[in-house]
């Protein structure tokens, strides 16, 4: 059985930094792509990053210059570091395999003084 697991989501002032965390079982992620996404409170999901196996790593304009992107084969983990964040941030983070509609259960980012 094929899953995803998010981590590293919490409570956080504005400003602060976070990395989160992607993990799979039935997935190698070192030869497919895996993305990110968010959805906040009563908007709709939005696409964040794009990170493929050679390592390129494409951005939603939005988040270019706070949001990075990386990746950990030897973990079969990927990786999206977010920086100088807004409460607008406020969202669960999700992860996905877009070749093969897997997705992770999210997990939760909070920006709030």
């Amino acid at each position: 059985q094929v899953q995803l697991v998010e981590s590293g989501g919490d409570l956080v002032q504005p400003g602060e930094s976070l990395t989160l965390s992607c993990t799979s079982s039935g997935r190698n992620f070192s030869i497919d792509g895996v993305a990110w996404y968010r959805r906040a409170p009563g908007k709709q999901r939005e696409w964040l990053a794009l990170i493929i196996p050679a390592g390129i790593v494409k951005y939603a304009d939005f988040v270019k210059g706070r949001f990075t992107g990386s990746r950990d084969n030897a973990k079969n983990t990927v990786y999206l570091q977010l920086n100088n964040l807004k409460p607008e941030d406020t969202a669960v983070y999700y992860c996905t395999v877009p070749k093969y509609n897997d997705w992770g259960p999210g997990t939760q980012v909070t920006v709030s003084s």
